[in-house]
């Protein structure tokens, strides 16, 4: 998706939430970097397109690591922020990534249940195999889309929106994902993405109540062209 404009990028906007196709270097909010994040590019984007004076207010529904591309939501209002805040509390933000690794899992399909906990000092997630106060259940399934020399491109339905979840779920039962050198695989991707991709988000408008579905492409890049049109063609 390199030199695609932000507004190329939007799949859904109305007067209460802007949905977009986030890039993989993008960060969501301002961390210790100080790269300017998306949400601010956001904002100045929307004050220019509708000319509005003062701040603009715009809230972060949800979070993707920096590495990872796909969809996020934002609320334009803050009755639409608390909404949302809701529906994600209540886990009714349905949320479906892709993920390319690099082996097979042990089953076509399955559901992974593990005790997760989070170390601040190294900014990674550990499986224990001792639940604590500290550590936070985690659950997704996922199951085999297609398969290409090398690689397997898996589809995953998350249930619980852990910290770096999907990252240290799927290295725990051996397949880190493409790119990932924090949770084991070999070598990073040319331009420091992970191959995670937030493929689709499914959830009940806070407003006008219908139900969305928004789907982002993920970037355009050789291995991920493969299995879009391998998946195109089935």
């Amino acid at each position: 998706m390199a030199n695609i404009s932000l507004e190329e990028r939007i799949l859904y906007e109305d007067n209460h939430l802007i949905i977009l196709n986030k890039e993989a270097s993008e960060i969501v909010q301002g961390d210790k970097t100080g790269d300017e994040p998306l949400s601010e590019r956001l904002k100045h984007y929307l004050k220019e397109k509708y000319n509005k004076p003062g701040n603009v207010f715009l809230g972060v529904v949800h979070r993707l690591d920096r590495p990872v591309s796909g969809v996020i939501v934002f609320a334009k209002t803050s009755k639409a922020l608390s909404r949302m805040n809701q529906i994600v509390k209540e886990r009714k933000l349905k949320k479906t990534y892709w993920a390319i690794v690099k082996n097979s899992p042990p089953r076509e399909e399955g559901q992974l249940i593990h005790n997760l906990v989070r170390k601040e000092k190294n900014n990674k997630t550990y499986i224990t195999n001792n639940p604590s106060k500290d550590s936070k259940e985690a659950i997704l399934n996922y199951r085999l889309l297609a398969k290409s020399e090398g690689y397997y491109l898996l589809e995953i339905d998350l249930k619980t929106g852990r910290h770096h979840q999907i990252r240290a779920q799927l290295s725990a039962i051996g397949c880190p994902i493409r790119g990932d050198l924090k949770y084991g695989f070999p070598r990073s991707n040319p331009d420091a993405s992970i191959s995670l991709h937030a493929r689709k988000v499914t959830f009940e408008h806070p407003v006008s109540h219908e139900i969305l579905e928004i789907v982002a492409s993920p970037p355009k890049e050789a291995l991920w062209d493969y299995f879009v049109t391998f998946l195109d063609e089935k």
